[in-house]
């Protein structure tokens, strides 16, 4: 996958076929389930896991905005438009690194107790965070490169 050369940013059903723009649906996917299993279960109000909720949900509502705007076309040709989704992915990209460390953590502190359920659901939010977080972090990627031929 080679980031778009172009002077021009896609729309419509050109974001589903150019890079970086083709992360956008496996990271809804992948910060969805996140933001799923982690509210499966219950938090308590002093807990960390807080952040990582926040991370997931404010993330998956970005993105999904970004896709939007992007599929209807609705940033016009601007260099800015690189640069913003340049900056918006490289923010969601260290938040969901915070996120998964944190999730990391709980879900071994969790590991010494007898509720496996919660333990299993934690390790598979887990493992998605750092899914979510790899996406994010070659979104960022690509989107430098794409600002940068601009």
């Amino acid at each position: 996958m080679a980031a778009t050369t172009t002077s021009s940013m896609p729309s419509g059903f050109g974001i589903c076929t150019t890079a970086p723009d083709i992360l956008y649906l496996p990271e809804l996917v992948f910060g969805g389930l996140v933001w799923v299993l982690v509210a499966s279960q219950y938090i308590l109000p002093n807990n960390p896991m807080a952040w990582v909720m926040f991370v997931s949900l404010f993330c998956f509502v970005m993105t999904l905005v970004w896709m939007i705007i992007f599929g209807f076309g609705c940033h016009r040709d601007r260099s800015s438009w690189a640069a913003a989704d340049f900056a918006y992915h490289g923010l969601a990209a260290f938040f969901y690194l915070s996120a998964a460390v944190i999730l990391s953590y709980i879900t071994i502190i969790i590991s010494f107790s007898p509720t496996s359920q919660i333990y299993k659901t934690y390790v598979s939010a887990t493992v998605f965070a750092h899914v979510a977080t790899v996406l994010y972090f070659i979104h960022t990627i690509l989107s430098a490169i794409r600002w940068k031929h601009f």
